[in-house]
């Protein structure tokens, strides 16, 4: 299984040219995802591995899926034809649910990104990592619990929409949101403080990147742009109870920023 690329989490810019990028299959629900996350959408997929596969689900002889028809051509995403055959039944949930099985066992994919807010998608996303694909979700903020923990990582579709506006906007490149508006709750305190100290040196050192994997791996949705910053390790400089060091990396390329908690001695 190919690793989660969190370039959020790093520093390292060098990385082999000749690195193998994993194949994803993009699968969207057009009845429960906003047309205008689109460039966002696929700019993040990018950081994770190619889109080998897009497709996008709905009944395109809806009026509802207008807006979406303009961006189907620009960025070369497969439309599938699935009609509501019964009212107030959901009939592209299971045209994408079959759809990425097939996949799963007729094309050599690394992993899929499941792109909607429906909880229907819950079993899906369990039944791929079963199969030892790795799977990103997706969705809004309020996308139920269970299919955000299923998922390897999850991403909130709200701040991919920040972001794209932001690169809009020149005056506002250097910060997702001003830091004061940010405060870290006992809860996420508690989260960094212990992963930290389960990946920490003697001198209560830790590297960046090990303990970005790490609470990935206890809270799927996890993402410092969550916060308001746009790597973790500015998170990590904005709270308090933490400080920072950089070192230089053993070949000479570049530096890696080790963080420790600030105990009272």
């Amino acid at each position: 299984m190919p690793l989660l690329p969190f370039s959020n989490f790093q520093i390292e810019e060098h990385q082999p040219s000749e690195m193998k990028q994993a194949k994803l299959a993009v699968l969207i629900d057009a009845d429960n995802t906003q047309p205008g996350i689109i460039e966002g959408l696929l700019d993040e997929v990018s950081k994770y591995g190619i889109a080998s596969v897009k497709r996008i689900y709905g009944d395109w002889t809806s009026t509802n899926l207008r807006s979406w028809k303009d961006r189907l051509l620009e960025y070369a995403i497969q439309p599938i034809q699935q009609f509501a055959y019964t009212a107030g039944k959901n009939a592209t949930d299971s045209a994408m649910i079959i759809d990425a099985m097939d996949l799963l066992y007729t094309e050599k994919l690394d992993g899929f990104c499941i792109v909607s807010s429906d909880s229907d998608f819950t079993r899906l996303a369990a039944r791929l990592r079963e199969s030892g694909r790795i799977v990103y979700g997706f969705g809004e903020k309020k996308t139920p619990r269970a299919f955000v923990s299923v998922c390897d990582k999850f991403i909130y579709t709200e701040i991919l929409r920040e972001n794209q506006e932001e690169s809009e906007d020149e005056d506002s490149r250097l910060a997702v949101k001003p830091k004061k508006d940010f405060k870290v709750d006992r809860k996420l305190l508690k989260l960094l403080m212990e992963t930290v100290d389960d990946l920490a040196e003697e001198s209560g050192w830790a590297y960046l990147g090990a303990v970005g994997h790490k609470i990935n791996n206890r809270m799927a949705d996890f993402d410092p742009r969550n916060y308001g910053f746009k790597k973790l390790g500015d998170m990590f400089r904005d709270i308090p109870q933490f400080e920072t060091e950089e070192r230089p990396q053993a070949n000479g390329m570049g530096r890696q920023v080790y963080i420790r908690w600030k105990r009272k001695r």
